[in-house]
């Protein structure tokens, strides 16, 4: 069983508690159906590490940290990932320095399953080394379907973005997606974990903006679009397809290119 299919099994058990009957027994259904299913797994892990662009000197150097979605569970190729796609996009933009960025170093110190508490791993990593330009924070998903408290993980995601900023890196989060979105888990209970990927959301919106931190609330700006269109999905309908990566990068392009100091090569 998929890390995935037993987070959403004990979010399932946990809220039918409190449900009648007949929901309960309706959920329950639901959740050995969503175990059941088969879910992407990480195909690319710490290959995701590389330069977009002429190789220079001195490269913008962006590094992604947090769940499934920093690393790019769904698809197989770097180019398709979040990252790969900010990158291609920031690569041959203008510096507010003056001249085109020639290049952008791309990694990812993110590990799939990872919730808000594992953050502080994270951060460490990327920080041995070449320091960091800016840092891209997906995570939320797991700290929602595993029932977390929100002001927890939210405090461990300000934690994180404090740090990251002390050490002088540009911080942008991408919150908890739209879980009402994914295909995978049957209603009732795809709305019942998009109710709770909201809460977290929301307070972690709060905590970026306390710590320092550039926020987009990905549920909000790109929601919609995954619930209208399934190719955002991949073939597992849970993690995001290159579409749907796509998607999110363009909703994240605006505050990274901000944090970035580059105004970005559009197609």
């Amino acid at each position: 069983m998929s890390s995935v299919a037993r987070r959403i099994g004990k979010a399932a058990a946990i809220t039918l508690i409190a449900g009648t009957v007949g929901g309960a027994a309706l959920l329950a259904a639901e959740a050995v159906v969503a175990r059941s299913r088969r879910y992407a797994k990480p195909g690319l892990g710490l290959a995701l590490r590389t330069t977009v662009g002429a190789d220079t000197a001195a490269p913008l150097r962006l590094v992604m940290l947090g769940d499934s979605a920093a690393l790019g569970v769904g698809v197989d190729r770097v180019a398709d990932t979040v990252g790969g796609q900010l990158a291609a996009l920031l690569s041959g933009g203008e510096s507010g320095k003056g001249g085109p960025v020639q290049a952008v170093a791309l990694s990812s110190v993110g590990v799939a399953g990872s919730r808000s508490s594992d953050l502080a791993t994270q951060v460490a990593r990327c920080l041995l080394g070449d320091r960091p330009d800016v840092a891209v924070i997906l995570v939320g998903g797991n700290d929602a379907i595993t029932l977390r408290r929100p002001s927890d993980a939210a405090a461990y995601l300000g934690a994180a973005v404090r740090r990251l900023r002390e050490a002088g890196v540009e911080v942008v989060v991408g919150t908890c997606p739209d879980l009402g979105a994914a295909r995978a888990i049957a209603p009732p209970l795809r709305q019942v974990v998009g109710f709770l990927g909201r809460r977290v959301a929301r307070a972690q919106v709060r905590a970026v903006h306390a710590a320092g931190g550039a926020v987009v609330d990905l549920a909000v700006e790109t929601g919609p679009v995954f619930r209208a269109d399934p190719n955002t999905l991949s073939a597992d309908r849970y993690h995001p397809s290159a579409d749907g990566y796509r998607v999110w990068a363009y909703a994240l392009l605006p505050a990274v290119a901000h944090a970035a100091g580059v105004t970005p090569r559009l197609p």
